[in-house]
């Protein structure tokens, strides 16, 4: 038996106005995964423990089977592990996002407006050339930064201290100066930051282009260095995370498992959906593992984005460029597989930011499928009358035949 997780990152949401009342993941056109549902257990599961901060970091632990409340030690952290930074225990890893704020000349840094969290998802490799802008200035014995995905970067604080720091796609639309660090060194690097990179060749030739200029360091995601148990120990599988996020790829670092890299896969809404689907049939007929975790951030980000047209494309391409050819390979290989699809945490096109309420899941085996009239989006979820409180065990049933 062959056990796969399709997470499609935020793809839980609320029901929409302009979508008559419907979810994206209820008004995307899904064959494939309302085709599953009618063979599968569907249901609400939740990912987030009480009292903590919904977000890919403590949602997707909680679905690999490792409970934030005993794994979590920050966002960040784990996102080093990734880049392949050696912290000491003493260190503090923290989010550097390169986002994008308002440039009104007639304001203050504290009165500007954050507009874009993702700058435009700006590629990694002009984020790199920003980053090395800072870092040359910025950059001492006791703060390191360093270059990750996309706009997902890292700052390395020596012997410093884990903070409260505001997430940006929190705070999306919002005059920045609530949200600033308390900390006064690193509210002063993030107010440099902007004045060396409002003014950068790359993001005046962007802004020239009509895209948004990354021009400023935004700080959080504080924590400490990760301890997580290796996840073959943990449950007899040797797994594969595919991935084009930084986080999911250092939780893979973390816990043991191998991590394939997807040539093209960005984490965007233009992602290499079929290359992610081919990596994991790969893994799971060629190479000998038995459970592989397909990771696609999409939904996600057009949640954050604000766009209901665009999450919901999100939702079409991941049923029919990832579920359904990685379905039709295993069946045509004649494959046994359980197939868990969800997501981590809503990600309301409303609200643009993560929220904690429970989120939908099917879990479905080509060995004994079942028969029911359902299709899979929360409300149905929710009417099966199923619901798994803890989410961080639900994997077990995923591997419980």
């Amino acid at each position: 038996m062959k056990y796969v997780i399709v997470l499609g990152d935020g793809m839980a949401d609320e029901p929409v106005e302009q979508l008559g009342g419907r979810t994206p993941l209820a008004a995307a056109r899904t064959p494939v995964m309302d085709a599953l549902a009618a063979q599968s257990e569907i249901g609400m599961t939740q990912t987030i423990p009480k009292g903590m901060k919904p977000g890919s970091d403590t949602a997707n632990l909680a679905v690999l089977g490792y409970d934030p409340a005993i794994y979590y030690s920050g966002r960040s952290p784990l996102e080093a592990l990734s880049i392949g930074i050696e912290m000491e225990p003493s260190d503090i890893a923290i989010r550097c996002n390169i986002v994008t704020i308002s440039e009104n000349p007639d304001l203050p840094f504290e009165e500007q407006t954050i507009l874009d969290h993702s700058s435009g998802e700006i590629s990694t490799e002009d984020c790199a050339v920003l980053l090395e802008a800072v870092r040359k200035e910025l950059e001492d014995e006791t703060y390191r930064f360093y270059v990750g995905t996309s706009y997902r970067h890292c700052l390395i604080w020596k012997g410093g201290s884990v903070l409260d720091l505001t997430a940006p796609h929190d705070v999306l639309g919002q005059r920045i100066g609530e949200h600033l660090p308390q900390d006064a060194h690193l509210l002063a690097m993030m107010r440099r930051s902007y004045e060396i990179l409002k003014d950068h060749p790359l993001n005046r030739a962007r802004k020239e282009q009509g895209l948004n200029p990354a021009n400023c360091c935004w700080f959080w995601g504080a924590g400490t260095k990760p301890s997580l148990a290796s996840f073959t120990e943990k449950t007899g599988k040797r797994g594969v995370m595919i991935s084009a996020v930084d986080l999911l790829k250092g939780i893979a670092a973390g816990s043991k498992m191998t991590v394939i890299n997807v040539p093209g896969a960005n984490g965007g809404l233009h992602t290499n959906y079929e290359g992610k689907a081919d990596a994991a049939f790969d893994a799971l007929t060629k190479d000998g593992y038995d459970f592989a975790y397909i990771h696609v951030e999409a939904p996600d980000e057009m949640g954050h984005q604000g766009s209901a047209e665009k999450k919901i494309q999100a939702i079409e391409y991941l049923d029919e460029r990832v579920i359904g050819r990685l379905k039709q390979k295993l069946d045509e290989a004649g494959v046994e597989y359980r197939m868990m699809v969800m997501p981590d945490h809503p990600t309301p096109v409303a609200k643009r930011t993560h929220t904690d309420k429970p989120i939908p899941y099917l879990l479905y085996d080509s060995a004994h499928p079942q028969e029911h009239t359902w299709k899979y989006n929360e409300a149905e979820a929710e009417a099966s009358g199923n619901f798994f409180p803890e989410g961080s065990r639900l994997i077990e049933k995923l591997f419980s035949v």
